[in-house]
């Protein structure tokens, strides 16, 4: 009688274990050191939190920075598992182009065929095994184990085998393999730093156009792949950051009143609580700081005395000079207001000089979270208005000093702060977004007083979003004329070096200032 472990001629069976059981697989198969009854079968709370949130996104539509925190909360991490919690969630989420592609080579069918709950538990456990510091046996066993806590005993089989065959091989090893042989450049970048070709190609043409060299694209990528830091902000006149500095922040080294923080939950201070200290990305802050700090010009008003170019003329025109000027306050406007965090910041500054804003929104649910924002403020200084802002113009022409419009964009300035954008976001989106950009800056150039300015602002380099449509409201128009926005936010930088700008406007980047990639614009309408 034949050995059980060998072939028909005495020699090693690879098909069959020591035991004789049939294998059925081409390669040595590895089998958990643990017994069934021993294999864990609850769900680890910080990685169900992480699982929770790539489901909220992948079912949902939700927003990861949003579902995050609640998750968090809702399950009473403690700081360290709510770090790790976070990196499992956002790391996964951004590499999931190359996890994706890893997948495919480990699973026996297309992804698309497997559950969705099944593929999300995949993308946990391959970032754990290819770029977290997570043991191998640790991640397998993890994610089995919330696997059949949360999905069911029989995926996690399926589960088991496919991450066992990810572990084969590092994140190194598997990006040679993926993109051995391609010649396609934006490809390769594609698969390497997790970024759909589109926005590759996109990225490449923003810094051209922005007057970078394209050389500079595989540290942009890589930037958009790095965790960010919790960048705050203590509201002018309102705000303090001794809390959040006890706490362990730093001090932020590119926006006055601003800090660093990296100690866990920020929701868990009584300032954020409050609304005085706000989270917010320092190009945020830098963009609406510099619309603060521009330069107006004073503009009288034709002659209204009743012998035009007279003394009684004289002294009218200098009671007739616009809101702003003169000893009068300003009138600011936010223009897309929603959800409130650049308005918090105008609202504070415009209150500690004596001003007034108005915050519009077109949908009365943003509104509610404009208001929230502003309720730190004194009530008579800011005022919230829900309609569209395209219509502002209407009821309010020629009235505000300073307007700024955070106008709707692809997001693509803003891709580690919000991983999942990248995946959801599609070329035909610039087009439909492009036609309301436009609109909105030609009503605010409209609804901006002669000599006040226009802070056009997108969280997106796309030149479609941004260059584009600059010269294009420039060129419809007689009555404008485009200021240095370098020099204005190099002045409200604590650096005083951040002009990094092209043909008079102003670009920030994740890879060389360590900001979301926003775009600033300072338009000054003339008389």
């Amino acid at each position: 009688m034949s050995n059980p472990g060998q072939g028909k001629a005495g020699g090693p069976d690879r098909r069959r274990n020591a035991a004789g059981r049939e294998r059925n697989r081409s390669e040595p198969r590895g089998f958990s050191t643990a017994a069934p009854s021993e294999r864990t079968r609850r769900a680890d709370p910080a990685r169900l939190v992480a699982f929770e949130v790539l489901r909220a996104v992948a079912a949902d539509d939700a927003y990861a920075n949003l579902v995050l925190p609640v998750s968090i909360r809702k399950h009473k991490l403690d700081k360290r598992d709510a770090g790790f919690a976070t990196e499992l969630a956002y790391g996964a989420l951004r590499g999931q182009g190359t996890y994706d592609a890893v997948l495919a080579k480990c699973v026996d069918r297309p992804l698309e065929k497997l559950d969705p709950a099944i593929l999300d538990a995949l993308r946990i456990g391959t970032h754990q095994l290819l770029a977290m510091r997570v043991p191998a046996h640790a991640a397998l066993d993890q994610t089995v184990g919330l696997a059949r806590a949360v999905i069911g005993a029989g995926p996690s089989a399926l589960i088991n085998a496919v991450l066992r065959r990810v572990s084969s091989k590092s994140l190194e090893e598997w990006t040679a393999e993926l993109t051995a042989g391609v010649t396609d450049a934006t490809k390769v970048s594609s698969l390497t730093h997790s970024h759909p070709e589109w926005i590759v190609r996109a990225l490449r043409q923003a810094l051209v156009d922005h007057g970078r060299d394209v050389s500079e694209i595989e540290a942009l990528l890589a930037a958009n792949n790095a965790a960010p830091v919790v960048n705050l902000l203590a509201l002018p006149g309102l705000g303090s950051l001794d809390e959040a500095f006890e706490a362990g922040a730093v001090p932020g080294e590119l926006a006055e009143g601003s800090a660093l923080f990296s100690a866990g939950d920020v929701g868990r201070l009584e300032s954020i609580r409050t609304g005085t200290t706000r989270v917010q990305d320092a190009g945020s802050q830098l963009v609406a700081r510099a619309l603060a700090a521009v330069q107006l010009e004073p503009v009288q008003l034709e002659p209204v005395g009743p012998e035009a170019g007279g003394p009684e003329a004289a002294e009218e025109d200098a009671r007739s000079v616009r809101p702003g000027t003169a000893g009068r306050s300003e009138q600011w406007l936010d223009l897309c207001a929603g959800p409130g965090g650049k308005s918090a910041l105008l609202g504070a500054l415009a209150q500690q000089r004596g001003n007034t804003l108005v915050a519009n929104e077109p949908l009365e649910h943003r509104a509610q979270l404009v208001r929230q924002a502003l309720r730190p403020l004194n009530p008579a200084v800011w005022t919230v208005r829900v309609g569209d802002g395209r219509t502002v113009a209407e009821d309010f022409p020629d009235t505000f000093d300073r307007v700024l419009v955070d106008a709707p964009c692809t997001g693509l300035g803003a891709l580690r702060r919000r991983p999942e954008a990248r995946w959801r976001r599609k070329p035909s989106d610039i087009a439909g977004l492009g036609t309301l950009q436009r609109e909105l800056l030609a009503a605010a150039l409209t609804a901006v007083r002669p000599g006040g300015v226009v802070a056009y602002v997108t969280c997106s380099p796309h030149p479609a979003e941004t260059s584009a449509v600059v010269q294009d409201c420039l060129r419809r128009r007689d009555d404008v004329e485009l200021l240095d926005a370098g020099a204005v936010l190099d002045d409200v930088s604590l650096t005083g070096s951040l002009a990094a700008g092209h043909e008079s406007t102003a670009q920030l980047w994740p890879h060389v200032h360590g900001t979301d990639a926003m775009y600033l614009a300072l338009i000054r309408r003339t008389a």
